[in-house]
């Protein structure tokens, strides 16, 4: 059974997770919608350490909330001025985009309850040590990650030099 401290921790999380999304999305501001991306990624590496999942956990925080969120705000700082409000969008279309987001929040949790059916019947996996999933992540066999691994770093590589590239424009 679960105890009382774990599931208020996890309503925690889950709170800060929607908020720090929401403001995200939502603030006119850009450097700030990177750091409550930030919080967003840190809150969802807390619920991959509350799984036990510790390697998923660490990979959240060195890759996306270290990696990907610095290279964000680099990006930010070389092509815009971050003090700056961006222009507010208007649009004639919101309630097409609202019956958009309805019909894909019905398609997602279709999705996941029909396949949590589908793996409630099978057995649990077992924890993989540190070397499988090294094998995996960088292997060339069927099944194995290599090659998508080396295809993102030549993707991040080419994100760094348009920026660059960009920058020295202005």
């Amino acid at each position: 059974m679960e105890s009382v401290g774990s599931i208020i921790l996890y309503v925690v999380v889950a709170v800060s997770i929607v908020v720090f999304s929401v403001l995200a999305v939502t603030t006119r501001k850009i450097l700030r919608a990177a750091t409550y991306l930030l919080f967003t990624l840190f809150a969802t590496a807390v619920v991959y350490f509350m799984l036990d999942f510790e390697f998923l956990g660490a990979v959240q925080i060195a890759v996306y909330a270290g990696g990907i969120v610095v290279l964000f705000v680099f990006a930010i700082l070389l092509t815009s001025h971050p003090g700056d409000n961006s222009s507010r969008l208007t649009s004639k279309r919101r309630l097409l985009g609202l019956v958009g987001a309805l019909a894909m929040l019905v398609v997602t949790g279709w999705t996941l309850l029909s396949r949590c059916a589908l793996y409630a019947s099978k057995p649990a996996m077992e924890n993989p040590d540190m070397k499988q999933i090294g094998q995996t992540l960088m292997g060339t066999g069927d099944g194995q990650y290599l090659l998508p691994f080396e295809a993102i770093s030549v993707l991040l590589l080419a994100c760094i030099i348009g920026g660059v590239v960009v920058a020295r424009k202005r």
